[in-house]
């Protein structure tokens, strides 16, 4: 089973935004309603045995159920029959929420996730329509349930023998868009190892050096807009709570996360597929990007996403059949990628990598990046056929 998400921007009519907006609306109201329910149930039952709380005490049947994904499900069916807010919304896109609401709790229970929030109008960005009797997509429009014809511009074709499976609606500060997920019956293989072997190494002072001795500039995508984006958040403080004027300066900056997220993303997009030019296998470094969010340079390596271009260039290697693995990342900087000998610790100010063994000087990012490839090749039981270090010795 082949399953791909399109993403497509949406033209509503003013009409369909406030039905859509509706749509948001009534599946918020439905998850707090929910997660109501659940907080209530679990709180009833965490009372201290010889003595009641001053502030608040939950008083619920000692035999009530849990509210259970199936008796919540009933229960909305009850109430959109005399609810006005919920009978012109469909039941299925409902059901949803609270699916997704029961999810979130076993992955609380499971992973050890937070706690459910509730949603205010700005934290509910979509719902979905999880299934469609024939084909609702007509040309440049897709016809959705209780929201009808809806243009969309088709920023690429839709994948024939395809069929559609669900359709999420997103609100976000730019517009509407709707992820449509398409299945086929069809299994692709993984991407064996061949080809040329390339290793990547990623840091601050490039965005990453290749094995090819190509050295990728880091675009500060935070910089160009933070004094903006300061700017903005400052007068924001100032604005009174629930105000138009309030409102307006969210979506301001609402709108340049957006740009900046987007950029971002571009960039990881289009350097992906570079890098997949010409190449049979990528390997990188096996690194814990949680922790790197949290060291001295952490704003920077935030802004560089580099766990988000790791993601992209593992999608992309699969799109064009190019074997993507990760590498142990240990003494990479320390190892000389033509002898192998240990060299010692580096500062990281000290940006020259010189072997006392075998003379060999270069980058010390490009150095790196050699051994992340001799690695990587080590271990999908190949070897290396270029001549890595330009004097005449090859890498194993």
């Amino acid at each position: 089973m082949l399953t791909c998400n399109y993403q497509y921007k949406l033209k509503p009519t003013k009409r369909q935004i406030v039905e859509i907006e509706n749509y948001l609306n009534a599946c918020r109201k439905v998850w707090n309603y929910a997660l109501t329910q659940r907080k209530d149930w679990s709180n009833s039952r965490k009372s201290d045995l010889n003595k009641c709380s001053l502030l608040k005490e939950y008083i619920i049947p000692a035999d009530a159920s849990y509210p259970s994904y199936k008796l919540q499900s009933a229960s909305l069916t009850e109430a959109r029959k005399f609810c006005p807010d919920l009978k012109g919304i469909n039941a299925q896109v409902l059901q949803q929420v609270l699916r997704q609401l029961d999810r979130a709790f076993t992955e609380m229970k499971s992973l050890n996730k937070g706690f459910p929030r509730f949603k205010n109008k700005y934290r509910m960005r979509s719902f979905v329509f999880p299934q469609f009797k024939t084909n609702p997509i007509v040309n440049n429009s897709i016809k959705l349930p209780g929201l009808g014809l809806i243009k969309m511009k088709l920023s690429r074709p839709i994948p024939e023998a395809f069929t559609l499976k669900q359709a999420r609606v997103i609100r976000k500060a730019s517009g509407y868009f709707i992820n449509l997920c398409f299945q086929a019956l069809v299994n692709v293989p993984s991407p064996f190892p061949h080809g040329n072997p390339l290793g990547i190494d990623i840091g601050l002072d490039y965005f990453a050096v290749t094995s090819s001795n190509e050295l990728i500039k880091r675009p500060r995508f935070f910089n160009k807009l933070h004094s903006k984006l300061r700017l903005l958040q400052r007068r924001l403080k100032n604005k009174h709570q629930r105000s138009n004027n309030r409102h307006k300066l969210n979506r301001k900056i609402a709108r340049l996360h957006q740009t900046l997220s987007d950029t971002r993303k571009d960039f990881h997009y289009k350097l992906a597929h570079r890098l997949c030019d010409g190449n049979g296998m990528i390997f990188v470094e096996d690194i814990d990007f949680k922790a790197w969010g949290r060291n001295m340079f952490c704003k920077q390596n935030l802004d560089a996403s580099f766990g988000q271009f790791f993601e992209i260039l593992s999608h992309v290697c699969w799109k064009r059949d190019v074997y993507f693995a990760k590498v142990d990342k240990n003494y990479t900087s320390q190892i000389c990628p033509n002898c192998g000998v240990h060299t010692g610790k580096k500062e990281l100010s000290e940006r020259i990598h010189t072997c006392p063994e075998c003379g060999f000087i270069c980058n010390r990012d490009f150095a790196a990046s050699l051994v992340i490839r001799n690695r990587g090749v080590s271990a999908v039981g190949q070897s290396v056929l270029e001549n890595a270090c330009g004097d005449g010795r090859y890498g194993v």
